[in-house]
């Protein structure tokens, strides 16, 4: 009470030197008894005690400037005075009710906020801003609170997952308190308010629930089909509990390798695993409530296959070397390794030996370095191309795995011609049989000389071919095959006997019943006959019987064979055809034999389809 707020001053146009007309006296009209006003000197003060704002903030106070000194008669003027109270921070906020009760679901994702409560300060701009706290106590660690700082508002958010099942209700205490205190209004007692909070989780149908986040199971390769590996379990942890569900997710690659039981849960191999085309699957498997098969929850599935020792061992590359000819005993001449195309396991150790068959004197032996590598060493001073150009070294591999798997590889070591520096200069087999130090252009001339004798031979063998075949021939026209010549004269009707044509109706007539008919007989000597035109008719049938049986044999030639008898017979009744050597004379000659050619030479027309007639002059 009595602060100063504010002096007015009001002027008088009269002489102040001629009695009271200037002398001014101040008075409130309107304004108390919260203003007052000192007379003389128009200073205005406070005249009650702990004015509070919140109760009046705006005054308008009315004061009066009358001369004369106050007196009656004097003139007065007056001015209006708006006095404005500002707020200081001397209320502290306060909750309207002291418990707060909310519901919230479970399925409230964490962040999410789940209320509001606010607290009343009556205080005016950043006096009355508010600060809100959870104080520690039940359930409290499950939630935050922050201000709105338009509102001043407290923002209760869910700080972990709410489980009905587990907890159906929160209560906790929160604290409004101001952030800027003036401590000339407040210095004693609490400046701040509490109040308490209730929340209630509500009840959600949920899905399933895993027992674990992610699965880790193993598995041996070549495992039977159908053996059970492991099993993954979900709960309905609501209220009224329904049974589960499962199903491998078609989108992951375990699908067609294992399967699942719809109701135990358990996972079995579907197809036979193996380590070295797919070491680990990843997949997902989903469970869903029977209840509501849209309520679906996924666990990842992670299978390791776990190596199975099936493989032997193998030699690494290379599988040739080379040893100089001037190798010393117990030089290494090649560091070999091994691979197996199993996965092992980290430390897996491989031991090198030589086989069994390669142990009695060899020409060399492997070292085993015990690091996974051996070395191939020379057993004696000295290798000879000559006399043995390749060697080859069994070398039995093993593994450290079980069961333990072992193979045997076969080193080729040949023999090379080396400098004194052991680099290697030939290990062709040519080189051992030719002169040291024959350059190339000598064995190119020597090659072409071969090629060109080789030539030569080649040419001369096919003249001599030919020549032989022209002398052999005697017709440049006549080239049919199994056609033989006799170029001798024949000797007349009796010719016909030189041959027996009872052969050909029987192949297999007997050789001791056959009379030879090239020699006429001395003590039997018939006149001449005429053959009978059934004879002719026999030979003709005979002739086309075995062409047809010939045609109808698979197994026949593929051409007729014909067989010419021309040279000349004996004891001829005509005596012989030919001029030639003839003892008689071309007048004393007897043609009448001619006769009997006509229907023979017909027979031959007939057999080669000749379309000829007989001509008694041209017999011959």
């Amino acid at each position: 009470m009595g602060a100063y707020v504010l002096q007015v001053k009001a002027t008088d146009a009269d002489d102040p030197t001629y009695g009271n007309s200037a002398r001014v006296v101040y008075s409130i009209l309107q304004g108390q008894p919260y203003f007052s006003i000192d007379p003389k000197t128009g200073v205005i003060r406070t005249a009650l005690p702990n004015m509070d704002r919140e109760v009046k903030e705006q005054y308008q106070v009315l004061i009066q400037a009358k001369d004369m000194g106050g007196q009656l008669g004097g003139l007065a003027g007056t001015t209006i005075v708006n006095i404005t109270l500002t707020d200081v921070n001397d209320n502290p906020p306060r909750f309207p009710k002291s418990i707060f009760h909310l519901k919230v679901p479970e399925s409230s994702p964490v962040g999410s906020a789940i209320g509001r409560i606010r607290a009343v300060d009556p205080d005016f701009g950043k006096n009355a801003e508010i600060e809100y706290n959870i104080v520690p106590g039940d359930g409290g660690n499950l939630f935050d609170i922050v201000t709105d700082e338009e509102t001043q508002e407290g923002i209760i958010k869910l700080k972990k997952p709410l489980d009905f099942e587990t907890k159906k209700a929160y209560t906790f205490k929160v604290e409004a308190s101001n952030l800027h205190l003036d401590h000339r209004f407040h210095s004693a007692g609490p400046f701040k308010d509490t109040a308490t909070v209730k929340i209630s989780v509500l009840d959600v149908d949920e899905p399933p629930v895993f027992s674990k986040p992610l699965y880790t199971m193993e598995v041996y390769e070549d495992t039977p089909v159908g053996t059970i590996i492991g099993a993954v379990t979900a709960q309905d942890l609501d209220v009224g509990s329904s049974a589960v569900r499962y199903f491998i997710d078609w989108k992951s690659d375990g699908e067609s390798y294992f399967t699942i039981d719809g109701t135990e849960g358990t996972i079995a191999t579907n197809e036979l695993l193996d380590r070295e085309n797919t070491a680990q699957y990843n997949f997902s498997i989903i469970a869903s409530k029977v209840s509501n098969p849209l309520l679906t929850s996924k666990v990842n599935i992670v299978i390791n296959v776990l190596d199975v020792n099936e493989f032997p061992p193998e030699i690494s590359v290379p599988y040739e070397t080379a040893v100089c000819e001037n190798a010393k005993s117990g030089q290494i001449i090649q560091i070999v390794g091994a691979v197996d195309r199993d996965l092992s396991p980290a430390g897996q150790q491989f031991s090198f030996r030589l086989a069994p068959e390669a142990v009695i004197k060899p020409n060399f032996t492997v070292y085993d370095f015990r690091n996974n590598t051996a070395g191939i060493e020379t057993r004696r001073n000295g290798y000879s191309r000559r006399q043995q150009e390749l060697y080859f070294l069994p070398i039995v591999i093993e593994d450290s795995s079980y069961p333990v798997q072992s193979s045997t590889n076969t080193v080729t070591i040949r023999v090379c011609r080396c400098d004194s520096d052991g680099t290697i200069l030939s290990c062709n087999v040519e080189a051992i049989f030719l002169p040291v130090g024959l350059s190339t252009g000598a064995l190119i001339a020597i090659l072409l000389c071969i090629v060109i004798l080789l030539a030569i031979v080649v040419l001369y063998v096919a003249l001599r071919r030919q020549r032989k075949k022209d002398t052999l021939m005697t017709s440049k026209e006549d080239i049919r095959d199994n056609v033989i010549h006799y170029d001798d004269e024949g000797g007349g009707e009796e010719d016909t006997q030189a041959f027996d044509i009872g052969a050909l109706r029987n192949p297999k007539v007997i050789e001791e019943n056959k009379i030879r008919r090239d020699i006429k007989p001395d003590s039997l000597c018939l006149p001449r006959q005429r053959p009978q035109v059934e004879d002719n008719t026999d030979i003709r049938d005979f002739i086309h019987q075995r062409l047809q049986e010939n045609d109808a044999d698979p197994a026949a030639p593929p051409y007729d064979s014909l067989a010419t008898y021309a040279y000349e017979g004996n004891g001829s009744v005509a005596e012989s055809l030919s001029s030639i050597d003839s003892l008689t004379t071309e007048a004393d000659q007897d043609y009448d034999y001619l006769s009997d050619w006509g229907p023979r030479f017909k027979v031959l027309a007939d057999m080669f389809g000749e379309e000829e007639s007989y001509n008694p002059d041209n017999v011959t």
